[in-house]
C-alpha cells in the first residue's frame, strides 16, 4: 500500500518528463501529436486505476488512521521528512483527483484545446496532477508548501498559452494573487515548525497546540489562513478566480474548479483545525462573516451576469457560483464541529464533481455555438437547447440542479451539513452570531437557485428557430462526463459513503489526534 501511494504521486512527473521525449517509432503512429495524447490518457488512466485500487485497499473500519505511509528522513538538519499517508479526509480527494484528471486527459485526446504542441499540454497536465495529488497525500509541512505551490506554474501556463481572451491577463493575475498568499503562508508554517520543534503535521495534530502559545497560534492562523484563503478562494480574495475561469480551456476551469480549490479549504482541516485550535477559535466567526459574504455575493454577482442584456460570460458565472459554493465549505469549517467540517468535506466532492461537470458541459455549449455569451446564446427567445441537442440540454439542466442543491444529488449534503455546523458550533463560539450566519447561508441558497434556473431558462428552453441542428453529445463527450453524473447521484443517494470515511478522521482530528 505504502508503494502505491508512492507511485501515484510520482508516477505522473515521470510521466511528465517521458512526454517531453520523441515517441518510440513503435508508438509514434502516423500522428506524434495524437500519441503524445494518447500517453497522456495512459498514465492518467494508470493513476487513476492505482487510486481506486489504493481505495479497495483501504481499511474502511479505521478511517481515522494513516494508513499508507511512508516516512523518509530528506534534510535531517531541518527534521524535514518525506512523510506520505492517507487517511479517511484525504482519500476521497485523492481519488477524485485522479479521477477528473483522468477525464481531462481523455477528453483533450479527443478536443485538445488550441495552442502550441500537445507535447507540453500533456506534460503541464501531468506535473499538475502530481502536485495536487502530493498535496493531499504529504504529512510534512514544508512538504505540503512545496506540492501546493507546484500546481501554479503549469495552470499559469495553461491558461497563458492555451486559454482564450485577455488569457495573459488573467494568467498573471492568477500567479501574482497565489504567490503572494502562498508567501505569507510559507512564514505561518515556519513559525509553526520553529516553535514547535516539528514540522511533521502528524505530531503537531497529536500535540493539538499544546506545544504553541495562543499568540503564536493567533499569527499562524492569519498567515497561512490568507494563503488558504486566496487558494479556496475566500471573499476578498477572489477576484483572481472569474478572470482565471473565464479565460482558461476547458479543461484547464475543470481541474481548477475541481481539485485546485479544495488545496485550500483541505490545509484549513488538515493543518489549521487539529494544529492551531486556540487561534482558528479566535479567527472562527471572521471566517464565517467573510464565508457568508462570499454566499451572498457571489450569488449576487451571477444573477447579474444571468439578466438579460448584461453580457454575461456562462464560464464567468459558473466561476462566480464557485465562490458561493466554497463559502458554505468555509462556513462548516468554520464551526469547528464535526457535523460542519464533514458538511465542508463532502460539499468539497460534491462541488469538485457538479462545477467539474458542469464546466465540461459549458465548454461543449462554447465550442457548439462559438461563444458563451448569454444575451448571444440566448437572442430574445432563448437559445432552445432542449429541441436542438437534448440530451446536451438534459445534461446542462441536471448540473444545474445538482449545483443549487436538489436533494437526492451531491450538492444537497454538504451545504445542509454546513448549516447544521453553524445552528450549533462549537463551545466557546457566539451562537447568536453563527446563527445569523446560518439564516444569511441559507437564504443563499435561495438566490443560487433563482440563478441557475434562469441558467437553465436562457439556455434550453425557448422556441426552436429554424436553424440547424447542433451535434448533440458525442461518444467521447459521453465518456468523460458519465462518471460525474453518476458520482454526483450515488453521493446524493448514499451519502453514508463519504461521510462513513470522513467523519472518524474528523473526530480524531478535531479531538486532537486521540481515537
Amino acid at each position: 500500500m505504502r508503494v502505491l501511494l508512492a507511485f501515484i504521486v510520482v508516477i505522473p512527473l515521470i510521466g511528465a518528463v517521458a512526454a517531453l521525449l520523441p515517441a518510440p517509432p513503435g508508438l509514434k503512429g502516423k500522428d506524434p501529436d495524437q500519441a503524445v495524447l494518447r500517453h497522456g490518457v495512459t498514465v492518467t488512466g494508470a493513476i487513476l486505476v492505482a487510486a481506486i485500487v489504493l481505495a479497495a485497499g483501504f481499511d474502511h473500519d479505521h478511517p481515522s488512521k494513516m494508513q499508507a505511509t511512508t516516512d523518509i528522513s530528506w534534510i535531517p538538519a531541518l527534521d524535514v521528512r518525506i512523510h506520505l499517508g492517507i487517511d479517511g479526509i484525504s482519500l476521497p480527494l485523492l481519488v477524485l483527483t485522479a479521477l477528473l484528471t483522468f477525464l481531462c486527459a481523455l477528453y483533450s485526446y479527443f478536443k485538445m484545446p488550441e495552442g502550441p504542441s500537445p507535447k507540453a499540454f500533456v506534460a503541464l497536465l501531468l506535473v499538475l496532477e502530481s502536485g495536487t495529488l502530493a498535496t493531499f497525500a504529504v504529512l510534512d509541512l514544508l512538504l505540503f508548501f512545496l506540492a501546493f505551490e507546484m500546481v501554479l506554474i503549469p495552470m499559469y501556463f495553461l491558461i497563458a498559452r492555451w486559454g482564450g481572451a485577455k488569457k495573459q491577463a488573467a494568467a498573471w493575475k492568477f500567479i501574482l494573487y497565489t504567490l503572494l498568499g502562498s508567501v505569507v503562508m510559507l512564514l505561518g508554517l515556519l513559525l509553526i515548525g520553529l516553535k514547535s520543534g516539528t514540522f511533521d503535521m502528524v505530531a503537531l495534530a497529536t500535540d493539538n497546540g499544546r506545544g504553541l502559545t495562543s499568540s503564536v497560534q493567533v499569527i499562524a492562523v492569519l498567515a497561512i489562513g490568507v494563503g488558504l484563503a486566496v487558494k479556496t478562494p475566500m471573499w476578498p480574495l477572489h477576484s483572481w478566480l472569474p478572470d482565471a475561469h473565464t479565460a482558461a480551456p476547458t479543461v484547464g476551469s475543470v481541474l481548477l474548479a475541481g481539485v485546485l480549490l479544495k488545496m485550500g479549504t483541505y490545509g484549513f482541516v488538515r493543518i489549521l483545525l487539529p494544529v492551531t485550535p486556540d487561534g482558528m477559535h479566535t479567527f472562527a466567526p471572521y471566517l464565517a462573516a467573510f464565508a457568508v459574504v462570499g454566499i451572498i455575493y457571489g450569488s449576487l454577482a451571477c444573477l447579474a451576469l444571468v439578466r438579460p442584456g448584461s453580457k454575461g460570460d456562462l464560464k464567468r458565472l459558473i466561476a462566480y457560483s464557485s465562490v458561493g459554493h466554497m463559502g458554505f465549505v468555509l462556513l462548516g469549517i468554520a464551526s469547528m464541529t464535526p457535523t460542519g467540517v464533514n458538511g465542508a468535506l463532502f460539499a468539497n466532492i460534491a462541488h469538485g464533481l457538479i462545477t467539474g461537470l458542469l464546466f465540461f458541459l459549458v465548454g461543449a455549449v462554447k465550442d457548439r455555438y462559438g461563444t458563451a455569451d448569454l444575451d448571444t446564446l440566448s437572442g430574445a427567445t432563448g437559445a432552445a437547447l432542449y429541441g436542438r441537442a437534448p440530451r446536451l440540454g438534459g445534461l446542462l439542466a441536471f448540473a444545474a440542479v445538482a449545483s443549487l442543491g436538489l436533494p437526492g444529488l451531491a450538492g444537497f449534503w454538504g451545504e445542509m451539513l454546513a448549516l447544521f455546523g453553524s445552528f450549533d458550533p462549537a463551545d466557546g463560539l457566539s451562537r447568536p452570531a453563527f446563527l445569523t450566519f446560518m439564516s444569511i447561508a441559507a437564504f443563499g441558497t435561495l438566490l443560487t437557485a433563482a440563478y441557475m434556473l434562469m441558467v437553465v431558462r436562457r439556455v434550453c428552453m425557448g422556441e426552436k428557430r429554424e436553424e440547424p441542428q447542433l451535434a448533440d453529445v458525442q461518444t467521447y463527450e459521453f465518456a468523460a462526463w458519465t462518471p460525474l453524473v453518476a458520482l454526483t447521484v450515488l453521493a446524493g443517494l448514499w451519502p453514508a459513503v463519504l461521510l462513513g470515511l470522513t467523519d472518524p478522521a474528523v473526530q480524531k482530528l478535531l479531538a486532537g489526534g486521540k481515537s
